[in-house]
């Protein structure tokens, strides 16, 4: 079919290209041929309908020799045979049964755009079947990003800024808002703005990995969050630590802002300065829930017992109290007030014991109780710290504290 149709559409230059070649002397001779060779040429001898489609490409023929010819070939012979007498309606016709028009003949430059596309039932060779190259088709739905890496230019440029995709995709719709993204009309905006902001050019994609929903915000809502921060004179390397240490705190309009710090400033009874302090150590308090903060001071108030202006101490000291788990704080508190004895006004100078694993405390108790040198009263030789307690390491604390080896403290941990 293929073959058939390359056949065709030879056939068809080279008759346009002979109706090119024939002109208007062409028409206007061949009208005139049947009536001065009427008495002459026999019938048998004059073209037919079907053979009007050869004559023409021998035309076309003829004309290229008599372009082609140098001058005066006509005049010294050269040219000359004994057909040459013969008149032109015989000469077509001879012309037209000795040469037929070349079917392998090779078809001009300017023809290739005339040649039909090869069909797509058309057998081709293993060579040219082995260089077809097959894109990859884009998923139509996929659980992972990884799939549309490739397709995306958006997503390959993240990747490269060091956004970890598979952490990206955990996160409700955030995959979904990456895809409908365009890096260089809606991302690089917020780039050059995080970056104004203090945020280092190797935080930004871990930045964008643990908060990629800020890609979607309007850039005017969040000049406006940064100028309210520095309306409460937070200073810009203050607030790049905040951003950075916080990255959901610019997803926070102005109002909930200031509520938040409002309700530490009141809730705590804390000056502005120590408010201001407090969230620039533990920025988070102003983007995590409530609810835990208000439980926690509620347990220390109610639960441990101690006063509003010591609370007020430890969570100044140590804000990481506000969001600690209930349960560790009471298991912490019972061991340390209830077995060792320390009392709360010592705790409240110490907070950091809180932080500490009960494990640790208990284990060094344990064998400071063994040695006979677990005294903890302030007033008493052989005073021991709670600092130095649960803060050296423990080749340290037992050189210095246990007067003893760090083998003797390891043979005293297997006994338990």
């Amino acid at each position: 079919m293929a073959s058939w149709a390359r056949l065709v559409s030879r056939w068809r230059c080279l008759l346009r290209t002979a109706r090119a070649a024939e002109g208007p002397c062409g028409l206007s001779g061949r009208r005139s041929t049947p009536q001065g060779c009427r008495g002459f040429a026999p019938l048998a001898l004059l073209p037919s309908r079907s053979d009007i489609l050869p004559w023409r490409l021998q035309a076309y023929r003829h004309a290229c020799v008599e372009s082609c010819s140098p001058p005066g070939s006509a005049k010294d012979g050269s040219f000359s045979s004994p057909e040459s007498n013969l008149p032109s309606p015989v000469k077509r016709e001879q012309a037209k049964a000795e040469t037929l028009p070349d079917l392998n003949a090779k078809i001009p430059y300017e023809d290739w755009d005339d040649v039909p596309p090869s069909c797509a039932l058309e057998e081709i060779s293993e060579e040219e079947a082995v260089q077809i190259i097959a894109e990859p088709l884009l998923p139509l739905q996929s659980s992972t990003l990884r799939d549309y890496v490739d397709h995306s230019e958006t997503l390959a440029k993240l990747v490269h800024l060091g956004v970890d995709l598979s952490q990206v995709e955990k996160r409700q719709k955030a995959g979904q808002l990456l895809l409908t993204l365009d890096f260089e009309k809606d991302i690089r905006k917020i780039l050059l703005f995080l970056k104004d902001v203090g945020v280092e050019d190797n935080q930004l994609g871990p930045f964008l990995t643990k908060n990629p929903y800020i890609l979607a915000e309007d850039l005017e809502a969040l000049e406006s969050r940064v100028a309210y921060l520095k309306s409460k004179k937070f200073g810009k390397a203050e607030i790049a630590q905040m951003v950075s240490r916080a990255p959901y705190l610019l997803l926070f309009s102005v109002e909930r802002l200031d509520n938040r710090l409002g309700f530490f400033k009141n809730e705590l009874g804390l000056s502005v300065k120590k408010t201001k302090d407090l969230v620039i150590r533990l920025p988070r308090l102003l983007t995590g829930k409530l609810e835990p903060v208000k439980e926690n001071l509620q347990v220390c108030q109610i639960e441990l017992g101690f006063q509003r202006n010591e609370i007020q101490e430890i969570v100044f000291k140590i804000p990481k109290i506000l969001t600690a788990s209930k349960k560790r704080l009471k298991q912490t508190f019972d061991y340390l007030h209830n077995i060792m004895g320390i009392p709360h006004h010592m705790l409240t100078r110490f907070p950091q014991v809180f932080n500490s694993k009960l494990l640790r405390i208990k284990e060094r108790h344990m064998f400071l109780t063994f040695l006979g040198r677990a005294q903890y009263d302030p007033a008493q030789p052989s005073y021991i710290s709670l600092d130095q307690l649960v803060s050296l390491p423990d080749e340290v604390f037992c050189t210095e504290i246990a007067k003893a080896s760090i083998q003797d403290f390891e043979k005293f941990l297997k006994t338990l």
